[in-house]
């Protein structure tokens, strides 16, 4: 009977877990649908912006020059790392820190540091050593960005990448959202904002560029749009996470639900052949003393 007791015990607790998992998966749910919404609206704006600020920087002449711009060397990088900050979320966190030790191994002999913005990211890095400029927590794991807090992550990396002239580019690693069950890691350079280059067609014809007119000098013009484009490309890849990260949380808790509900199943008809197992038994038993009663 202590066996029997036990695997009562454990359908208790794994009923008990499901209840868990299914509540988590409805909580996620909701959150979804409002952060797929915004990740989705404000994709195309992100997109184009910095499609149009690049074609703009090509006309604006070499001898331009803006800090944003500012084209170093190819030494020393800064890695915005967006990870969740709680786990149950399947291989969405392990997914993008799998993408920034790729990035970290193919810069071999480059200064990779880190900017984490998420717990998960923060603690796997730190307890291997890596350097650690800068960390975000908290901002993720309420389902909901706000623009401030983006706007903030935004200003300190344009920060840095002014003041600090050794820091040669910009990264940031995020979780691109496509659907409930799919997500795919993207590593994009922000800083220097780069120039289109005219590229060349069939006898080295060179691709026309699309043509603008500056109402304003073109010191003015980027001097205001070019924080815009950062604060925009950041604002995005934080918006992308959150949606990414609960498709994969409900996803994940949809399956596990599922296996908690196969894993009851088998208990219970385990605890029901044991069960009849002891009945027959004791049948046996009140048949055999019966037999030699007699």
């Amino acid at each position: 009977m202590a066996n029997l007791l036990d695997i009562r015990r454990r359908i208790k607790s794994v009923k008990n877990t499901q209840q868990i998992t299914k509540a988590m998966k409805m909580v996620s749910a909701a959150k979804l649908k409002r952060a797929q919404e915004r990740a989705v609206s404000a994709r195309p704006f992100a997109v184009k912006m910095a499609e149009v600020l690049t074609e703009l920087a090509s006309h604006a002449g070499e001898d331009f020059k803006h800090p944003l711009m500012d084209a170093r060397g190819d030494e020393r990088y800064l890695l915005v790392l967006v990870t969740a900050d709680k786990g149950l979320a399947g291989a969405f966190n392990a997914n993008l820190v799998k993408a920034a030790q790729a990035f970290i191994r193919e810069h071999e002999g480059k200064t990779v540091e880190i900017l984490a913005v998420g717990r998960k990211g923060r603690d796997f890095f730190r307890r291997r050593g890596a350097e650690i400029v800068g960390e975000y927590i908290g901002l993720t794991g309420k389902g909901r960005i706000e623009h401030a807090e983006a706007l903030e992550i935004a200003r300190d990396v344009m920060r840095r990448f002014t003041e600090d002239e050794g820091l040669d580019k910009v990264f940031v690693i995020f979780n691109e959202f496509r659907s409930v069950i799919s997500q795919r890691v993207v590593v994009e350079q922000i800083l220097p904002v780069a120039r289109a280059e005219e590229e060349g067609g069939e006898e080295g014809e060179a691709k026309n560029l699309v043509g603008y007119k500056y109402e304003q000098p073109p010191e003015v013009i980027f001097s205001q749009l070019l924080p815009r484009l950062v604060e925009t490309q950041i604002y995005r890849a934080l918006l992308e996470s959150v949606a990414s990260e609960q498709g994969a949380r409900m996803t994940a808790m949809d399956s596990a639900s599922k296996n908690a509900g196969e894993l009851i199943q088998s208990l219970t008809l385990n605890m029901n052949r044991i069960r009849q197992a002891s009945i027959t038994r004791e049948i046996i038993e009140i048949v055999s003393g019966a037999a030699a009663a007699q």
